[in-house]
């Protein structure tokens, strides 16, 4: 029957992903019913804390956004990569895990992947080959990020089986092994495919007198545009705000309140901080309200959080009431193989499109199988499989901001652009991973 079971989970999961963000979240809320009302199941708390975490960090990101610090982020961004075009296959997917290092969501590519494309088209360099790289760093980097939903979750389950474990014994992992996936597939990129004068394909599609003026007249920029002084501030106080966070998470001391034993838990201190920091800058910047809810870190942030709502607790629910009865088997293979509960990480999150939701589902499972937190960190990379169907938003926006049409979903759906480049960083990054957690957690 558990297996029955399993095999709807899977289907409403399937389901809920062909409608995405929302409709993945509530279509999960269809299975957990039927889970509680039907199966018998005893219903587990929703992922509360993942969600407030998200809600936070969206909020401040927003405000930054609204206050024009986005777009001064993005001019920085711009001025590195204009003044090193040859470069632009290596430093695109930098630029991009940068990004996501310090906001928190892959969601703020979109604006910087048309500038990526003009730079490597302008230079005769396939865009193919930057665009792809830099959709897969850009969520490559939400494990390295110390804001993130993801890292987040982690550090606060882990802590209580670990109490010396810290946000910076997480990201000395994290953030090492996933610039090791990010610059190995950067450099498998700057040979992949054929030049555009050499690509047939390309050269067939140019002899088309309208596609060859979109892509002569194509123009990508942010340089021309005067920010207002509220901008930079903004981004030094976002920027204050992540440090203030990693050295409150560094110093337990700093975060316990005299008279109480216990530390506060890293994950109040980020929502705190992110609230925090918001408010600051919506003050000193003087940004209006009704501008942050009309960026697109707000709407993603807040679809995503709605989604992990109805997923982690739908997948909740069921691997609590089977994990006993799996529990022996699946512990021996782990202990021995320990890739395959990176690749359940991997096919998990193939499923769902989230890795704070593959984080809040399959934590929960590893440590009731006594895995060990080294293990978990070391191969938490592998929380990042969704490339491998071509359907998340900022793929899909990359294939789309390509006026060459180098990058592309092909005909067989997934012999896509985002495909070796993804595997390439995922396996890197786990295994380089795995080795550095055996030093340091």
């Amino acid at each position: 029957m558990l297996y029955v079971q399993f095999l709807f989970l899977l289907l409403i999961l399937y389901m809920g992903s062909r409608y995405g963000g929302i409709g993945l979240g509530v279509v999960s809320g269809i299975g957990l019913v039927v889970e509680v009302f039907v199966f018998q199941m005893p219903p587990t708390s929703p992922p509360i804390t993942v969600m407030l975490i998200i809600m936070a960090v969206v909020t401040c990101a927003s405000i930054l956004e609204a206050a024009g610090g986005l777009k001064y982020m993005l001019q920085i961004a711009e001025r590195v990569l204009r003044s090193n075009p040859k470069m632009v296959t290596l430093l695109g997917p930098l630029v991009t895990y940068i990004m996501t290092f310090m906001l928190g969501t892959g969601h703020a590519v979109y604006s910087v992947m048309p500038i990526i494309g003009d730079v490597a088209l302008k230079n005769n360099i396939r865009p193919e080959r930057p665009m792809a790289a830099a959709s897969v760093a850009s969520q490559m980097g939400i494990t390295a990020s110390p804001i993130s939903a993801a890292v987040v979750y982690y550090l606060s389950q882990l802590s209580d089986i670990a109490p010396d474990l810290t946000l910076f014994s997480i990201l000395s992992v994290t953030i090492p092994a996933t610039l090791a996936g990010v610059l190995a597939m950067s450099l498998y990129s700057m040979r992949r495919g054929a030049e555009l004068a050499d690509d047939p394909e390309y050269q067939k599609r140019m002899e088309d007198p309208l596609f060859r003026k979109k892509v002569e007249e194509t123009t990508a920029t942010t340089l021309n545009e005067t920010l207002p002084k509220a901008a930079r501030q903004s981004v030094i106080l976002f920027v204050l705000a992540l440090i203030t966070i990693v050295i409150i998470a560094m110093f337990p001391e700093i975060r316990t309140i005299s008279g109480s034993e216990k530390a506060i838990k890293m994950s109040v201190i980020i929502q705190m901080m992110m609230l925090a920091f918001g408010g600051l800058i919506l003050l000193v910047t003087k940004t209006k309200t009704a501008k942050v809810p009309e960026g697109v870190v707000f709407k993603s942030g807040m679809v995503a959080a709605i989604a992990i709502f109805g997923i982690a607790w739908m997948s909740d629910t069921y691997f609590k009431f089977a994990l006993p009865s799996f529990k022996a088997g699946i512990i021996e293979m782990v202990q021995n193989y320990p890739w395959t509960f990176a690749l359940a990480m991997f096919l998990v999150s193939v499923v769902v499109n989230s890795q704070a939701a593959t984080c809040r589902m399959m934590l929960p499972v590893a440590l009731g199988m006594g895995l060990s937190p080294a293990l978990v960190i070391g191969i938490m990379p592998s929380c990042y499989g969704y490339f491998f169907i071509p359907n998340y938003p900022s793929d899909i926006a990359t294939v789309n901001f390509d006026v060459t049409e180098t990058t592309k979903i092909g005909k067989y759906y997934f012999n896509h652009s985002f495909m070796v480049p993804g595997l390439i960083g995922v396996i890197v990054a786990c295994c380089v991973g795995y080795p550095l957690a055996q030093v340091f957690i």
